[in-house]
């Protein structure tokens, strides 16, 4: 075992700790490193606010010591100070390159039809002012290098699918559909794609627009001589049935786009080096990947002269942010590289075991080729690379200063520097203020030994409960493409203040432990992951510290239809909770928003041939609904598009018709992640009944 952080017992967290709980969501760094804008997040009622803060860094520096040329508006010095303030919510803030201004989004949480505007602030005083607000809203935004243009993604006008007038507030007469690709997650029907558009920085300036076509694009960047603007899209035929999204260039004054980086198994992010000749991306060089194949980094020329090349191609851990807690707040996207730092080294966040650090990936600047082998930037006591207990969510680099956004241990998140001995140095309380005074979870490491080798869990526990069996709850993540990070989520806050220990397991199928933990479950749902979760819950019981006569069970997403399948084919659990679980892997091929996509990548099967749907029903927990006979509460978003309500539909009604004892609950206008990124009301009553299922059935 490692070593355990204990804290002294105070209020215990509760469902309605949730109106208190305040994210640090998403910063930006300035160019001289001298100080950082962050996101905080907030309850308001029934709805979130989040405003923006300044906070100092104390300076930037290069590498080998040396100041770079900038300013920072904050000064080297003072306490973090509030930007902006009111009923909004201000998201995505971009720091000039002179460093005096600030470009952000603003939507209006009270008028959720107002459309989002790209707003501008004077980092030296004054109020913020209204660069544009197209009649669609804005969803990403980049400052030229020069200042003086913002290149932004908006939707324009044409419509994909609707039939009839375009009516403010109304629905269309009908949507006529001929691709996959006509709804999302969190976002409902795909009317009208984002698209490239450049706005002079100065107030009634008219926007243009730099590309049209079936299709969207996403995180625009700026060449570093301000004559291209890179852009993510797949304009392919196919690609709703393939999706591959690719780096493409199109001129800053208008003109046709040019292929910048191309990756077999597509792009998710694209960084210009500091002089324009080389980019790095993250993005996957095989066709057609399954779930075992790791995201890389890799370089190649802007005129694309040669083929891109990896940086670590063997590294056998993913790049981006991987780990799941809901102390991130999931409500703003995880950036997490690549960052230029320099000409000779690239820097992105890596998950590795269920942590996020970043690291650094020495380039040739000549040739674009390896300078060195990849490690992490942070470093333990004894001056040894190590990823430590961080998880970090959002990365900036300038001036030689590592800046990221990140729960650290137990905390939640904050804002955090990486100094050049690889320490990490915690800038900021603005979003772990709020836990003060309450009972925080006593984490503790294992590893418990499973058919596979052994399985790195959490064991949170209530401080002080040393090592009596308490009743335990085994907490399952999602994906299967995620990990328990060392940080506890709120509901394992709730639970613990409730008395309970809970089981946190990174079973075969989590990220970040290498290609080999990831593909004996490919395919095989309901075996080596069922596997795993027993021989975790074996471990603990062994141990003397979980009742083997009071086990629970609760899990989301791919969560929810392991706490399914373990509910239907074993009696272990006295109570369940699924929230958002599969149940008919046959109906969620086409059900969901990703579905036929998300098979094929997991190795699952499809309903197109005997075989494929043998496979698909042989890993649906349905299958086996009628030994399903432990007391199970199913929770559902019901515009949850990724898992729809049909599955927990379908579910529930089987056991109504044997007679079990189950609990549907639904939540209007909810999408899958509601738990975190939901109305707070709902979230709070969400927590409640979990609680109050386990309390009933497990202990009483």
């Amino acid at each position: 075992m490692a070593e355990v952080t204990s804290r002294r017992a105070r209020r215990p967290v509760q469902p309605e700790t949730v109106r208190r709980q305040v994210v640090v969501e998403d910063h930006a760094i300035a160019p001289d490193g001298g100080s950082a804008v962050v996101v905080r997040r907030s309850v308001h009622g029934i709805t979130y606010r989040s405003h923006l803060w300044l906070v100092p860094l104390g300076g930037g520096a290069a590498r080998g010591g040396v100041r770079r040329p900038g300013r920072s508006a904050a000064g080297s010095t003072g306490r973090p100070r509030q930007l902006t303030a009111g009923a909004v919510r201000d998201t995505a803030p971009r720091i000039s390159p002179d460093g005096r201004s600030l470009l952000f989004l603003r939507s209006w949480p009270g008028d959720p039809d107002r459309p989002t505007a790209m707003v501008v602030l004077s980092l030296d005083g004054g109020e913020p002012w209204t660069l544009l607000a197209p009649s669609h809203g804005v969803s990403d935004i980049a400052w030229s290098p020069d200042g003086r243009r913002v290149a932004f993604a908006a939707p324009g006008d044409e419509r994909r699918f609707a039939v009839g007038p375009d009516v403010k507030g109304k629905e269309p007469v009908a949507r006529r559909i001929g691709r996959l690709d006509w709804r999302l997650d969190d976002v409902g029907f795909l009317d009208r794609w984002d698209h490239l558009w450049v706005v002079a920085a100065r107030e009634g300036a008219t926007a243009r627009r730099l590309t049209r076509g079936d299709w969207g694009v996403a995180r625009p960047a700026w060449s570093p001589d301000g004559r291209e603007i890179a852009f993510l899209a797949d304009m392919g035929d196919d690609a709703d049935l393939h999706p591959r999204r690719i780096a493409h260039a199109v001129p800053a004054t208008g003109g046709a786009s040019r292929v910048l980086v191309d990756l077999p198994g597509g792009i998710t992010a694209v960084a210009w080096s500091p002089d324009g000749r080389l980019v790095a991306c993250t993005g996957v060089d095989v066709p057609d990947p399954f779930d075992d194949v790791m995201p890389g980094i890799f370089v190649a020329p802007a005129d694309g002269s040669w083929a891109p090349v990896p940086l670590a191609p063997h590294l056998d851990r993913p790049i981006g942010a991987w780990q799941d807690t809901d102390l991130n707040g999931w409500a703003a996207d995880s950036r997490s590289g690549p960052c230029w730092d320099g000409p000779d080294r690239v820097v992105a966040l890596v998950t590795d075991r269920g942590r996020c650090a970043p690291w650094a990936f020495p380039v040739d600047p000549e040739t674009g080729r390896p300078a060195g082998p990849a490690a992490p930037l942070t470093r333990g006591p004894d001056g040894r690379p190590t990823t430590a207990d961080v998880a970090g969510w959002t990365l900036s680099v300038a001036a030689g200063v590592v800046s990221l956004v990140t729960t650290i241990g137990d905390t939640p998140q904050d804002l955090a520097t990486v100094d050049r001995r690889g320490r990490i140095r915690r800038r900021t309380t603005l979003g772990s203020a709020w836990r003060r005074g309450m009972l925080v979870p006593e984490m503790r490491r294992l590893d418990a030994p499973g058919p596979g080798g052994p399985i790195e869990c959490w064991l949170a526990s209530p401080p002080g409960a040393g090592s009596a069996a308490l009743a335990t709850i085994v907490d399952v993540h999602g994906g299967p493409l995620g990990a328990w990070a060392p940080a506890p989520a709120l509901e394992v806050h709730m639970l613990v203040g409730r008395g309970y220990r809970v089981l946190l397991p990174n079973v075969r199928g989590s990220t970040s432990y290498g290609a080999d933990w990831i593909r004996p479950q490919l395919g095989a749902w309901g075996g080596p992951d069922a596997a795993d979760v027993h021989a975790a819950a074996d471990h603990v019981v062994s141990l003397g510290l979980a009742d083997p006569h009071r086990l629970g069970i609760l899990g989301l997403s791919y969560g929810g239809f392991l706490v399914n399948w373990l509910a239907a084919t074993s009696d272990r659990f006295r109570a369940a909770v699924s929230d958002g679980g599969v149940t008919n892997q046959v109906s969620a091929w086409a059900n969901s928003d990703t579905g036929a996509e998300y098979c094929r990548a997991a190795r699952m099967g499809d309903p197109l041939s005997a075989e494929g749907m043998e496979m698909l029903w042989r890993q649906s927990p349905l299958a086996h609904v009628a030994d399903l006979r432990t007391p199970i509460l199913i929770i559902q978003a019901d515009a949850d598009r990724r898992c729809p309500p049909a599955d927990a539909e379908q579910l529930f009604t089987a056991l109504r018709v044997l007679g079990r004892t189950a609990e549907y609950v639904l939540y209007p206008e909810e999408s899958h992640t509601f738990h975190i990124t939901g109305r707070p009301d709902r979230r709070v009553d969400r927590m409640r009944r979990m609680l109050d299922w386990f309390d009933r059935f497990v202990t009483g």
